[in-house]
């Protein structure tokens, strides 16, 4: 059947058939009309069957007869019908119609219980460039669809230095209910917070938790008095751990010492109870330290909890911390391992006394050699500590692990005047370029490239550069890895002593 003769088919289809086949007839017309059967579509607009307004709103949207929809499309977007909405409105987007009646039906849109077409209503208001009506659009910020929350944030931001837009947002930020408010309030710049705040504390008592997590967010950067005492009255009172684990880590991040009793009462959360070791550990009293010691050898605690009161402890350094983390390096527990190197190496970082220095290093040392999880953490925690040099020259001689001897490499400090053995380790970096691992052999050339490394040559046993006097009897100054580079060129193998 050639095109004139379905176009004739389809015309007597829209007058004659029963619904299916007008319905039918009116998205082929769509497909396979020209711009004057446009006005045929318009006219099966007010057809009594909402499958066939559907269909006519989908021809109209595929002939592109902008003047033809203009004037039946915003009444089939109002339709009563949700799928002939849906059609219409996505025809409205295709002809770009931008008429205020079209704007307007779009608003209503926003409103609209299919969310397919609160979609189709922002959609809409995004091509034509204007927020439409904006105590609706601001009302999305909250709808539970993420496709039409997502959106309207994007509308809005985009709006965000038109007046009306900005002040339904502030209205919303401070009288708004669930997650439209917080998304306001995540929408506002910090600069805001001050003239919230009577709103924002009064948010602290909000049924909502999510509210409650958005308005202690924007507290916790608040720094004077009365805010401060709201937070902590607000953490008297919190129930939910989640919200309960912002405010102690809030809290705590100040120090804030009233934060003791609330912290021992939620250290067992599994959610709140790192923030309430950590909170323990700032505030720093003599109850908060004597609830850190039980916590982190209690084994009815979620490993993660003790792990946080493990270096809480070394963060807060009290007297007996270094004794008290130093067994935890063999706990069955990864994470507490882990974290008890981390307080060690605050510990190491603030200044031990010179009785704990040794004690520290020989564990330290055993536990980089021991525990593969931990190499660099343990790596880090040894910067400093001369103690472990001996025993660090154990490891890069004797361990198979490569990424234990490369940390092992890497602390060793040619620079270390108290050092009687510092000569020695030269040789070790020497013979590291050659080992297989990449990562041993970059320590090592790293080593070798430090600044005043000097060195004289007292017997010469192979081979120089091709083209180079022999090193023997003449001072060697060993230069950067730019230049000695592993399997490359020959080298002098000597036996050094340090001058």
């Amino acid at each position: 059947m050639g095109s004139e003769q379905q176009i004739a088919f389809f015309l007597r289809g829209l007058e004659d058939g029963d619904t299916w086949r007008r319905a039918a007839a009116a998205k082929g017309l769509g497909r396979v009309g020209r711009d004057e059967h446009a006005w045929a579509l318009v006219g099966s607009a007010d057809d009594r069957a909402p499958e066939v307004r559907e269909a006519a709103a989908l021809g109209l949207g595929r002939l592109g007869v902008a003047e033809a929809g203009r004037g039946v499309l915003p009444a089939l977007m109002g339709d009563e019908d949700p799928w002939v909405r849906r059609r219409a409105s996505r025809a409205a987007i295709r002809l770009g119609l931008d008429d205020p009646a079209i704007v307007d039906s779009f608003s209503t849109l926003l409103r609209d219980p299919d969310h397919h077409l609160r979609i189709n209503g922002l959609d809409g208001l995004t091509a034509l460039g204007v927020p439409g009506d904006v105590p609706a659009l601001v009302a999305l910020l909250g709808d539970p669809e993420g496709a039409v929350w997502g959106r309207a944030r994007g509308l809005v931001y985009s709006f965000r230095d038109d007046p009306a837009v900005s002040a339904e947002v502030v209205r919303t930020a401070e009288q708004g209910t669930g997650e439209a408010r917080v998304q306001a309030l995540q929408l506002l710049p910090r600069q805001w917070t001050e003239r919230l705040l009577d709103s924002l504390v009064k948010g602290l008592r909000d049924e909502s938790a999510q509210v409650r997590t958005a308005v202690a967010g924007r507290l916790l950067d608040v720094e004077d008095a009365q805010t401060q005492n709201a937070l902590v009255e607000a953490l008297d009172a919190e129930r939910a751990a989640s919200v309960a684990a912002l405010l102690l880590h809030g809290l705590g991040r100040r120090g804030e010492e009233r934060v003791t009793g609330p912290a021992t009462r939620w250290l067992g959360d599994a959610t709140a109870g790192q923030s309430a070791a950590y909170a323990l550990g700032a505030a720093g009293t003599r109850t908060a330290a004597g609830v850190l010691r039980t916590a982190v050898t209690d084994p009815a605690l979620p490993g993660r909890t003790r792990a946080a009161a493990a270096k809480a402890v070394g963060q807060a350094g009290r007297w007996d911390a270094v004794w008290l983390l130093l067994p935890l390096l063999d706990d069955l527990d990864g994470e507490v391992r882990a974290s008890a190197v981390d307080g060690l190496d605050a510990l190491v970082d603030d200044g031990l006394r010179p009785w704990e220095r040794r004690s520290v290093a020989r564990a330290l040392v055993a536990h980089l050699a021991a525990d593969p999880n931990t190499v660099w953490q343990t790596h880090n925690a040894l910067i400093g500590l001369a103690e472990a040099l001996p025993g660090l020259r154990q490891i890069v001689d004797r361990t198979p692990s490569p990424d234990v001897r490369a940390a092992a490499l890497s602390l060793l400090d040619t620079d270390n005047a108290t050092d009687g053995n510092t000569g020695q380790d030269l040789a070790r970096f020497v013979h590291a370029l050659d080992d297989p691992d990449e990562t041993v052999r970059f320590h090592a050339a790293e080593g070798l490239a430090r600044p005043t490394i000097a060195v004289k040559s007292t017997e010469c046993i192979g081979c120089c550069i091709p083209g180079v006097p022999c090193c023997s009897g003449a001072p060697l100054q060993v230069i950067g890895p730019s230049v000695i580079t592993p399997n490359r060129f020959p080298r002098c193998i000597c036996r050094v002593a340090s001058r």
